[in-house]
C-alpha cells in the first residue's frame, strides 16, 4: 500500500521543521489535526503534511507562527503568494512534494510551464529538480516516502529532460562534427544525469547517439565501425563498485579505444575529487563543471 499516513519523524524530515517544534506549534496553536494510534502515537494524513510544508515555507520567510496559525487554507495560500519573491525554490519545491504525494501528474506540469516562464530549463534542472532528486533519495532510504512517490517523481523529471532534448533537435549544426555517445555501464539503470548531460550537448549543437542503461563495454565497439571522432559519456552512481573502478578505466582503454580514436568523458558520484584526467579520459565531478566544459567549447 502506497504510503499516505506519516509520523511526526516523516513530517520533519519532508519539512525540516523538528518534531519538537510541531508539537509545540500543535500544542499551543492547533496547527495541526492528527489521528492517534491505540498505543496514543501521533498519525498525520497528507492535509496535514501540506499544510505543515506551507506553515513551513511561511515560517522561514519570518512569518510568525502565531500569525500563520490563524489563517484558513485559503489566506495561508494568499500570503504565500505575497511572500514570493520571484520564483521561489523553497515553495517550488514543496508544490513537488505535494505533487508526488498525490500522484497528481497535472499539477507537475502546470508548474514545471510556470516555471519556465521565468527561468531555463538548465537553472530548473540545477536548482530544482537537483536537490528535488536529492531529498528524495534520503527520504526513500529513511522510510519516509513509499518507492512508487520516488519512481513517480523520477520519471516526470525524465520525461521533461527527454521533451526538451527533442526540442533541441533543430539547433544541431552540421558544421559541428564532433559525435557524442551516451550509456551507462552494465548493471547500471540512473539515467537523469545521463538523459540531462545528452540535453545539453544537443543544445550546444553536438549529434548525440544516446544509447541508455546496462551497455556492456564490448556494445560500444559497434559505435566505433560507424562513427568517427567519438566521445563517450558515461554516469557513474552505483556502478562500477569502488574496488573495480580503475579496472573498467583500464578496460575500456584496451578493449574499447583499442578499436579506434576515442574518448571517455565520466561524471557522477563515483567520480572522486582527486580523479586525474588522462589524455582520453576526463572527469566532471558535477553537472555544472560538465556544462561549463560544453559552454566553452571542446578544446578548452
Amino acid at each position: 500500500m502506497v504510503k499516505n499516513e506519516f509520523g511526526i519523524k516523516d513530517l520533519e524530515n519532508l519539512s525540516n521543521v523538528k518534531a519538537h517544534t510541531i508539537r509545540i506549534w500543535e500544542k499551543r496553536y492547533n496547527l495541526l489535526e492528527p489521528d492517534r494510534t491505540d498505543t496514543n502515537i501521533r498519525k498525520y494524513d497528507l492535509n496535514n503534511l501540506k499544510k505543515l510544508l506551507n506553515v513551513a515555507y511561511l515560517y522561514n520567510a519570518g512569518h510568525k507562527i502565531s500569525k500563520i496559525a490563524s489563517l484558513d487554507a485559503s489566506e495561508i495560500q494568499t500570503l504565500i503568494k505575497k511572500s514570493i519573491n520571484g520564483i521561489d525554490s523553497e515553495y517550488v519545491l514543496n508544490i513537488f512534494k505535494s505533487a508526488m504525494f498525490e500522484f497528481d501528474g497535472e499539477l507537475f506540469d502546470d508548474t514545471l510551464e510556470k516555471l519556465l516562464e521565468k527561468k531555463s530549463f538548465r537553472e530548473i534542472f540545477s536548482d530544482i529538480f537537483v536537490p528535488l532528486l536529492n531529498e528524495m533519495g534520503i527520504l526513500w532510504h529513511s522510510g519516509t516516502i513509499d518507492p512508487s512517490h520516488e519512481h513517480f517523481i523520477s520519471e516526470k523529471i525524465k520525461h521533461s529532460i527527454i521533451e526538451h532534448s527533442a526540442k533541441q533537435k533543430a539547433s544541431i549544426s552540421e558544421k559541428n562534427k564532433q559525435f557524442f555517445s551516451l550509456y551507462l555501464p552494465y548493471q547500471e539503470i540512473h539515467e537523469i544525469g545521463l538523459l540531462y548531460a545528452n540535453y545539453e550537448l544537443l543544445s550546444a549543437g553536438f549529434n548525440t547517439l544516446f544509447l541508455g542503461a546496462n551497455i556492456p563495454l564490448e556494445s560500444l565497439i559497434y559505435v566505433l565501425k560507424t562513427k568517427t571522432k567519438v566521445i563517450f559519456v558515461t554516469y557513474f552512481t552505483v556502478r562500477p563498485e569502488k574496488d573495480n573502478f580503475e579496472k573498467y578505466l583500464e578496460d575500456f582503454q584496451s578493449e574499447v579505444q583499442s578499436k579506434g580514436p576515442c574518448e571517455l568523458w565520466v561524471l557522477g558520484r563515483k567520480v572522486g575529487k582527486n580523479t586525474k584526467n588522462t589524455k582520453n579520459v576526463k572527469f566532471f565531478k558535477d553537472i555544472k563543471q560538465f556544462t561549463d566544459q560544453v559552454d566553452k567549447g571542446l578544446n578548452n
